[in-house]
């Protein structure tokens, strides 16, 4: 006859689920590691790595990020874009980013609520009509002189001058004031990065984030407002009524981060 008596059972030894995967960690032990993964300096809790912080510090310090402009920063977007919308949005900015252009910037979130808007990190000076004017003719210049690569379409300060000159109403004689707007105009879309320098100060390279400002209905209807506009003999005054995303072409305000621009830009 055979023992049938139940093997005595040692209560101290673990047995594994019916999964045979050990007990996991502590869920306050994985947080306190995660936690520390990223942290690189005493204190540190954020929660991206360096790249990733990076490509945020660049996304706030400059009007956008581009392939060419900040390779490291462009390919740190493309992998953690979901992190750094995040953390724009706790700062009430939204994240644009562009693949096939390959351009990324912030803009500032508008509130649905009539009662309170967001608080503003970003200036919102809506462009001029010089800068309009330009806007509109680096974009045509792109769509018809489109060559291979990013930012390679070049352009001289005679020629915008010139073009914007054709918009000058028969009302304005002051050549000397239309030239000087012209002047601050294009100084503007430099430090906005919509304008690219070279070796030579009256050569610019336009830069393809143009195709995101200005998309082809929306050039469409600009065309259509500047001409209507100067062939009612308006003043050549600010005009903020293009409609235009100041936002996305907002100027640096760190003297730092310019200077540092402005030589990746020599080319």
């Amino acid at each position: 006859m055979s023992d049938t008596t139940p093997a005595p059972v040692d209560d101290e030894v673990a047995f594994p689920d019916a999964s045979g995967v050990p007990d996991a960690a502590p869920h306050d032990e994985l947080d306190e590691r995660d936690e520390s993964t990223f942290a690189l300096f005493e204190g540190d809790e954020g929660r991206l790595d360096e790249p990733q912080r990076r490509a945020l510090v660049a996304l706030l310090r400059h009007p956008y990020v581009s392939a060419r402009t900040h390779t490291d920063e462009w390919r740190a977007v493309l992998d953690a874009e979901h992190q750094l919308r995040s953390r724009l949005n706790d700062l009430f900015l939204e994240l644009h980013v562009d693949r096939d252009r390959e351009v990324a910037f912030k803009r500032q979130a508008r509130s649905e609520s009539t009662r309170r808007g967001f608080p503003t990190l970003l200036r919102d000076a809506p462009y001029t009509r010089e800068e309009t004017i330009i806007l509109v003719y680096l974009r045509m210049r792109l769509r018809a002189d489109a060559r291979p690569g990013p930012d390679q379409v070049v352009v001289d300060r005679s020629e915008i001058l010139g073009h914007v000159s054709g918009f000058r109403p028969a009302t304005a004689t002051d050549r000397t004031r239309d030239e000087a707007r012209v002047a601050k105009a294009v100084e503007r879309l430099v430090t906005a990065r919509v304008l690219l320098k070279t070796t030579d100060p009256d050569r610019f390279r336009v830069a393809s984030v143009v195709e995101v400002l200005l998309p082809l209905e929306r050039l469409v209807e600009l065309d259509t407002w500047l001409r209507n506009a100067t062939s009612g003999g308006g003043e050549p005054t600010d005009g903020a009524g293009t409609g235009l995303p100041a936002d996305a072409g907002d100027p640096e305000t760190d003297a730092d981060a310019e200077a540092d621009d402005n030589e990746e830009d020599r080319a």
